[in-house]
């Protein structure tokens, strides 16, 4: 009970993820922002199962590869932020359009520090050796976190969807540069 409600409060509380989910919502609407909803939440759930399995202690136990990884992560936050801040004036309801889907959000949970925080965290707190393998014990933080994470990511793509509403022209400008410069400001957490 005590993973459940530190997962759920990690996935709901604003970070890199969640902005990207509001983006997504205020472009494309909650139907058309799922495939981003369920690459959150997958993703963080794969990582969620790796970290703990070993791959945490591998990457973060040697600064060379943590120190590619903060950069790398730095660099799809700038890259993400540019994408969020320039996306345009009006809703775009073309379905190719260039937003984030559930490849590319499962994949953003790897360089995303508060995704990094959290799983080696939970890791730290919740593994123990008194109980079942190691294998099984990251598919249960693994398989719970997405649990958690589907319909905490849904509150901030329903947020941004609602929103959609009022945005029209300028304000559409000013929330998506909004949404990229909080983005880019997440990169402090990176490169502290």
């Amino acid at each position: 009970m005590a993973f459940v409600l530190f997962a759920v409060v990690a996935a709901v509380t604003p970070g890199p993820s969640n902005i990207m989910l509001t983006a997504a919502g205020a472009q494309a609407g909650v139907v058309r922002g799922l495939p981003c909803l369920f690459g959150v939440a997958t993703g963080m759930g794969v990582m969620m199962f790796t970290v703990p399995f070993g791959l945490g202690s591998l990457v973060l136990g040697h600064p060379l590869v943590a120190g590619a990884l903060r950069c790398g992560g730095a660099a799809f936050l700038l890259w993400l932020s540019w994408k969020i801040a320039t996306a345009g004036h009006r809703i775009d309801s073309a379905p190719n359009s260039d937003r984030v889907g559930y490849v590319g959000a499962a994949l953003f949970q790897w360089v995303n520090p508060k995704s990094w925080l959290v799983t080696t965290s939970a890791a730290s707190t919740f593994l123990s050796a008194d109980a079942a393998s190691p294998l099984a014990q990251a598919a249960w933080l693994g398989g719970l976190f997405v649990l958690a994470a589907v319909p905490s990511g849904f509150v901030w793509l329903a947020f941004g969807a609602t929103v959609q509403r009022m945005l029209r022209g300028r304000r559409l400008r000013i929330f998506n540069i909004a949404m990229g410069v909080l983005l880019a400001l997440s990169v402090v957490l990176i490169v502290r």
